[in-house]
């Protein structure tokens, strides 16, 4: 079994940045793609961004892309999202996920293990 802890959530104003961190224990030589995903109150759980085992590839959904970054450190365990320019309707819960499949995926059904989440809060 995979175990995923998130860390980095908080309360930050409309322009701030966040880092989110992601750390596995257990079985992690069986992960390969790892990913962010975010839960909006009211709404379902979406793809935010993904990466593979090398951090060569990374995907983004579009209304990220320029503002987030996504990295991982395999020797650490760890996956991380750096958040800039951070803006109200990025605020979520945000849900770290990673599967031992080598093609990353960009849906819920493609990651097996997930963490608990962290939430983001961002004021206008």
């Amino acid at each position: 079994q995979v175990q995923l802890v998130e860390s980095g959530g908080g309360l930050v104003q409309a322009g701030g940045s966040l880092r989110l961190s992601c750390a596995g224990s257990g079985l992690t030589f069986s992960i390969d793609a790892m990913g962010w995903f975010r839960q909006a109150p009211g709404q379902e759980r979406a793809f935010v961004a993904a990466t593979n085992w090398r951090g060569s590839n990374t995907y983004y959904t579009d209304s990220v892309k320029g503002r987030f970054t996504i990295s991982r450190d395999n020797a650490k365990n760890t996956v991380y999202l750096q958040m800039n320019s951070l803006k109200p309707e990025d605020t979520a819960v945000y849900y770290c996920a990673a599967d031992s499949g080598t093609v990353v995926g960009l849906e819920e059904y493609d990651y097996n293990y997930w963490g608990q989440g962290t939430q983001v809060t961002v004021s206008s």
